[in-house]
């Protein structure tokens, strides 16, 4: 499994933000979202806080690839999903604190059960066959 360069994973935590895009049926990639992305060790993870309703995890669960951009760096990823309890607790404070002076309203809802349900780790991948 492909892992991350250290200067990526730097520029991609430290970023507010992600835009996120899946691969359609057609290869093509879908109209990118933007979300929340935070690390715990050398793994970068995003959650839905629609829980399994929000539009993009469904895209994501479709064909499980795609292609993101946070911090400078742009890379197609495999959407992977997280089910480890101790990871998820990590996840979940990395989530707090790194987001903490939204306040409760916007953070409580990512750390809920809906939201961890729907952990995906974003592992890089190869576009060379």
């Amino acid at each position: 499994m492909a892992t991350w360069a250290n200067d990526e994973l730097h520029k991609i935590a430290a970023a507010e933000e992600l835009a996120l895009a899946s691969v359609r049926r057609d290869g093509t990639l879908g109209n990118a979202v933007t979300i929340w992305v935070v690390r715990v060790g050398d793994d970068l993870y995003v959650r839905s806080w629609k829980g399994e309703d929000g539009a993009w995890f469904r895209a994501t669960q479709a064909r499980h690839a795609g292609h993101i951009e946070a911090g400078g760096v742009g890379k197609d990823v495999a959407f992977v999903p997280e089910a480890d309890v101790a990871i998820n607790k990590q996840i979940g404070a990395e989530y707090r604190r790194k987001y903490r002076r939204h306040g409760g309203r916007y953070v409580d809802p990512m750390v809920a059960a809906t939201a961890r349900a729907t952990t995906i780790k974003l592992v890089p991948r190869s576009t060379t066959a």
